[in-house]
């Protein structure tokens, strides 16, 4: 058996999720415009720079999810789906992810993203399989904490790896395995499977694909 793995946000979809997701927040009038711009700004800056501390991230983001009752969350992350995130994903990305899928791979997506805006995302392109960084409930309701292992950097390896055990698949038993990110972020995987792909790659990815002959695509 092959395994597909997907980066999702700048690979899968042409834009962040998160950052898009905040955008949102903005223009419903639902967040504070000046400072949660700013704040947008920042981090999604430091994620591109490889200098995002993932728990200061998850903090301010996770802040939203707690000061709001679930049911609330659930109706307005369904208008973001229809509203915003259909329209991201790209009809190159539909295309790869359905030749993994005709040569029988199992597929999954990894993403640092929480997992409560990527799963519907996930949904929508036929991947039922989502790793995220989870948020953590209390009787249903988010409180704003991180639940286990943040899907970031390293992290990725560690969500995998218990994945693997709850899916009963030994990683070396695996006939083949892809990666396809777009970030330097994510290298720590990308250096792990035996098929790393460079999706959109950002400056540092390129070059450190180039290096050692990774193949680059372009998925928008």
């Amino acid at each position: 058996m092959n395994l597909a793995i997907f980066d999702l946000d700048n690979t899968l979809l042409d834009g962040d999720s998160d950052y898009n997701w905040g955008l949102f927040l903005v223009k419903e009038g639902l967040v504070n415009q000046k400072s949660h711009e700013a704040s947008n700004k920042k981090f999604y800056a430091d994620y591109n720079s490889g200098k995002l501390d993932i728990y200061e991230f998850t903090e301010f983001q996770f802040r939203f999810f707690k000061n709001n009752p679930r049911k609330f969350l659930d109706k307005l992350l369904e208008r973001f789906i229809d509203e915003v995130a259909k329209s991201m994903i790209t009809k190159k990305a539909r295309h790869l992810i359905q030749e993994h899928r005709n040569n029988g791979d199992k597929l999954l997506i990894i993403t640092a993203t929480n997992s409560y805006i990527t799963k519907p995302i996930g949904n929508l392109l036929g991947i039922s399989d989502l790793i995220g960084t989870d948020l953590e409930e209390v009787n249903g309701e988010f409180n704003g904490k991180v639940k286990g292992i943040p899907s970031f950097k390293e992290g990725k390896i560690d969500r995998l790896n218990l994945w693997l055990k709850q899916e009963g698949i030994i990683f070396k038993d695996l006939e083949q395995t892809f990666f396809y990110s777009d970030s330097h972020n994510d290298l720590p995987l990308l250096r792990v499977v035996s098929n790393p792909v460079a999706a959109n790659p950002d400056e540092i990815l390129e070059k450190e694909a180039s290096k050692n002959k990774w193949p680059i695509i372009f998925l928008r």
